[in-house]
């Protein structure tokens, strides 16, 4: 199992450079032109894209997008207002190897249907089941002083939320998600995760006990048929015995 633990980083964002007022005009010009795809690597080009290291929150305006292209981005985190891209149906972040998860509001788009990651970037995954950073001791900051809930919605102080992880199916993959919660009603109204993911939502850290990854999965199943073999030949030669 990997224990290793991305730091959080806040602030990852230079908001007075070149690349982010592009990409905040390219989200202007894609609202106001009712566009349906967000392509912004194809707009800005690869050299200003790879400066981009959050989107900005002012893709809440993308009402009729829906598809999001950031293949290959540098991305380190997606803000929550993506959760009021309501038309969106197709998000692909493949080989965005520095976006290791998604904010729980990524929900709330109820058209989205398929999406396209790199697996083994992200915290949790089945495939090497990379270690959650510890939110008690490493907490997330979005732009602002205030924070929604991401269930109720309700604005709160950064002191009053209770940041949480937690594995959901989102399109067509198992995403780690951070929750901000207001309160414990919010907390039970959290969706269960799905099965081979840890089924409740928790702080994270390097204690933390996740389910076995791949390889150690086949190594146990390797182990249990060795030993299926093991009994079964013992099995048949106490029959043997038997009929001598």
């Amino acid at each position: 199992m990997n224990k290793r633990i991305q730091k959080i980083e806040n602030h990852v964002q230079d908001r007075n450079s070149v690349a982010w007022k592009k990409i905040c005009d390219y989200i202007d010009r894609v609202a106001e032109d009712g566009r349906e795809e967000f392509s912004p690597a194809e707009e800005l080009g690869y050299d200003l894209f790879s400066q981009i290291h959050t989107l900005p929150e002012t893709i809440s305006k993308l009402k009729k997008v829906k598809k999001v292209r950031l293949y290959g981005s540098k991305l380190k985190r997606i803000p929550p207002e993506i959760g009021e891209m309501e038309s969106l149906e197709y998000f692909e972040v493949y080989t965005s190897y520095d976006l290791h998860w998604f904010p729980y509001e990524i929900t709330h788009c109820k058209n989205l249907k398929s999406s396209i990651m790199s697996t083994r970037a992200v915290y949790g995954n089945y495939k090497n089941r990379m270690g959650f950073p510890d939110l008690s001791q490493n907490p997330v900051r979005y732009s602002g002083e205030t924070v929604q809930c991401s269930v109720c919605r309700k604005t709160m102080s950064y002191e009053q939320t209770n940041q949480l992880w937690i594995s959901l199916w989102v399109g067509t993959d198992v995403m780690p998600l951070l929750v901000n919660l207001c309160s414990e009603e919010c907390r039970n109204a959290l969706p269960q995760p799905p099965e081979n993911y840890i089924q409740h939502a928790h702080k994270g850290s390097s204690a933390l006990q996740q389910p076995p990854d791949e390889n150690e999965r086949f190594q146990q199943q390797l182990k249990a048929y060795k030993l299926k073999k093991i009994r079964l030949k013992l099995c048949r030669k106490r029959k043997s015995r038997r009929t001598k």
